[in-house]
């Protein structure tokens, strides 16, 4: 086990040296290659002053949000898609046709539509999270063993149990699959929305950098954006690891 975790540690020590002397060595102009160095003070700067938790916390919020409510439609929709066979064949063709559109090709139709302000990251975060979530859950239903359902009704289960005890928690490893994918979806997402005239968040802070050629402030962007990804993704795989406990029997 500690092997294990210092071969981990040790390519990351590793890359972090040779960032490190490649951008003293002055090989590349210092502004545009900073050393590792650098970034982590400017890291420790912008904490402290408050710059960076103030447009983490934007970012963070709109995060949440729209994820949170993405997934919550996605899959009440998944559900009634897939235990309905009507309404499958009625919406399927629709979400197949809407699913791969990039949820940021929905950017320039819905600065029309609602404008730039709070909602517009928010509503990207949305459509991201409920597409993927969506089609998750109505695969995850449709792939349950129908012989152990026809069981089920043959011993008096109603619709409401059989969904409750059979269907929701054989669908669930393909729910968090959908979820897990999403969670770091999300947080790309939010930059690319935030960078279009949001004047708080993760995204407009690196815009502001980028015009101040502040490459040190975008890689603590880019940082603290790869952190939440990983810690987004590895708390919804800790969550499934929890509820779906026959996976690791």
């Amino acid at each position: 086990m500690k092997r294990s975790k210092l071969s981990g540690i040790i390519p990351v020590v590793f890359f972090i040296l040779i960032w490190e002397f490649l951008g003293r060595a002055g090989i590349f102009q210092r502004e545009i290659f900073p050393p590792f160095t650098a970034v982590l003070n400017e890291f420790f700067v912008l904490l402290k002053g408050g710059v960076l938790l103030e447009n983490f916390l934007a970012s963070f919020k709109r995060v949440v949000i729209g994820f949170f409510l993405g997934a919550i439609t996605g899959i009440f929709a998944g559900i009634i898609m897939g235990c309905n066979r009507i309404l499958d064949r009625t919406f399927s063709p629709l979400i197949s046709f809407l699913y791969p559109v990039p949820a940021l090709g929905w950017l320039p139709v819905l600065m029309l539509w609602i404008g730039v302000n709070e909602m517009l990251p928010i509503t990207i975060i949305f459509i991201c999270s409920f597409f993927p979530v969506c089609y998750s859950t109505v695969s995850g239903i449709k792939n349950v063993d129908r012989n152990i359902i026809d069981v089920a009704r043959t011993l008096g289960a109603t619709k409401f149990k059989v969904l409750k005890n059979i269907l929701l928690p054989l669908a669930l490893p393909y729910i968090f699959t959908g979820l897990r994918l999403e969670a770091g979806m999300a947080w790309r997402v939010i930059i690319a929305a935030e960078m279009v005239a949001i004047p708080v968040g993760m995204g407009s802070l690196m815009m502001r950098a980028e015009s101040l050629i502040r490459m040190d402030i975008i890689i603590v962007c880019l940082f603290v954006l790869s952190v939440m990804t990983f810690l987004f993704e590895k708390i919804l795989f800790l969550l499934e690891k929890k509820l779906i406990f026959w996976k690791s029997e």
